[in-house]
């Protein structure tokens, strides 16, 4: 299961937050698109091939989206707190919407529906763990598409891991749908960075292990998650989809080749390909990102600060 570039946890640690970073940045030119417009897999890159029309066009390649700038606030809280404060996140998000903190460049853009409405309820008053839109049709991927610096970052037992992913999840995205594929992907990093033969299975045993009994998180795993299927999917917003989606994008053997799988479903390409990069840099380690993309991410200073401290 192990790249090359895997020598040790820290490697592996910093290639999931690089993986997460440049993943993004990579789908970024095609996000929205459907597969079919997008360019040939030799051609996906940070700056598409001549003639391509670019989604965002003012926006630098190389830059990472809402999903890299939200990730980097969940670091930065970490780190700061030394624990998940949800109103210290809470105000992170808020200074990113509004100030550009941690967006690459200062620039705002790609605000998802949901977390934006989440925004405005935490701005105006709203407390941290009840200001995500919490109905059915509420199960995007913005929680999921930030959690993987938790998971890297966590000490705690499976439990514990569980739950801080579940909670994170709240600021944004309190179904327990989208709360539950936060933890399920936490953990399935965890099993990564052990070198789990089968990290997939061995995270969807520890969930059940811990969430079993409870009949709502039990419903959802089995009837909606379903993770003993096929990995397959569209590459779209829905929570459960872009998960597996990354799942399928993950049968690719190396982490180049995983991120321009994810960015080949077209549709959402930034959160897949962050999402199955996350689990990919952690695979194969940060020695196995492709030089020309570190090398080209927007503000790698910043991310460094960061990444000195989680390493």
């Amino acid at each position: 299961m192990r790249g090359t570039g895997a020598t040790d946890r820290s490697d592996r640690a910093l290639g999931g937050l690089y993986g997460l970073l440049v993943g993004d940045a990579l789908g970024v030119p095609y996000e929205f698109q459907a597969a079919d417009s997008l360019p040939d897999f030799a051609e996906i890159e940070m700056q598409p091939p001549p003639g391509f029309a670019r989604s965002h066009p003012h926006v630098r390649p190389g830059s990472w989206s809402d999903d890299g700038a939200q990730a980097l606030c969940l670091l930065a809280s970490l780190l700061f707190q030394g624990r998940l404060d949800l109103d210290d996140l809470g105000r992170r998000f808020l200074n990113w919407r509004n100030v550009g903190y941690l967006a690459a460049g200062g620039l705002v853009f790609d605000i998802g529906i949901q977390t934006s409405r989440a925004l405005d309820a935490l701005e105006n008053g709203a407390p941290a763990a009840e200001a995500g839109p919490a109905g059915e049709r509420d199960n995007g991927n913005g929680s999921l598409m930030r959690v993987l610096p938790l998971a890297l970052w966590h000490q705690g037992s499976d439990a514990e891991l569980f739950r801080d992913a579940t909670r994170q999840s709240l600021i944004t995205h309190r179904h327990p749908r989208a709360q539950l594929c936060c933890a399920l992907y936490s953990l399935w990093a965890r099993r990564t960075l052990e070198s789990h033969a089968d990290a997939w299975s061995a995270a969807v045993r520890a969930v059940r292990e811990i969430a079993g009994s409870d009949p709502v998180w039990r419903t959802e795993l089995e009837e909606h998650i379903r993770p003993d299927s096929e990995p397959g999917g569209t590459g779209s917003g829905y929570v459960v989809d872009c998960l597996h989606s990354a799942r399928s994008a993950l049968r690719e053997d190396t982490f180049e080749a995983v991120v321009k799988r994810a960015v080949l479903f077209g549709n959402d390409t930034d959160t897949t390909a962050a999402v199955a990069g996350g689990i990919a840099g952690v695979r194969f380690g940060l020695s196995a990102i492709p030089e020309r993309w570190l090398a080209s991410l927007a503000d790698r200073e910043v991310v460094e600060s960061l990444a000195k401290q989680l390493a």
